[in-house]
């Protein structure tokens, strides 16, 4: 303000680039403190895993008949491929519930039609 009274007669362009100095500092200030928030946002550790709230872990007895229901749907979806029935039958032969367990820790029912689908897609296409 004093700056103002003493120097009554600056010019238009000093005042610009005192305020657009001023402003910079504060934008830089800002965009210093949006950093610090990302940073702090990426920092954070959090689990890859989604689990779906309340839904129970599977049992073996349940991942195995929900698996012979899978693929004796995909049977009848492909029944007129008599290749594909055969592939899926050999693919129900060699299931081993415990491996897939072991490899699919803390399975919920979505869980399970996500990985039995990707599992199974290769043989029906």
């Amino acid at each position: 303000m004093f700056n103002f009274i003493n120097n009554f007669f600056r010019s238009a362009e000093q005042q610009a680039v005192e305020n657009s100095a001023s402003s910079d500092e504060g934008n830089q200030h800002k965009e210093k403190e949006q950093k610090k928030k990302e940073k702090k946002y990426l920092e954070q550790e959090e689990a890859d895993e989604v689990r779906i709230g309340g839904r129970p872990e599977l049992t073996e007895e349940e991942v195995w008949s929900m698996t012979v229901d899978y693929v004796n749907k995909l049977k009848k979806a492909n029944a007129d491929r008599t290749k594909v029935v055969a592939k899926l039958n050999k693919f129900l032969e060699n299931f081993n519930v415990k491996k897939f367990m072991k490899n699919n820790p803390h399975m919920t029912s979505p869980d399970f039609y996500m990985v039995i689908f990707n599992e199974t897609d290769s043989i029906v296409n």
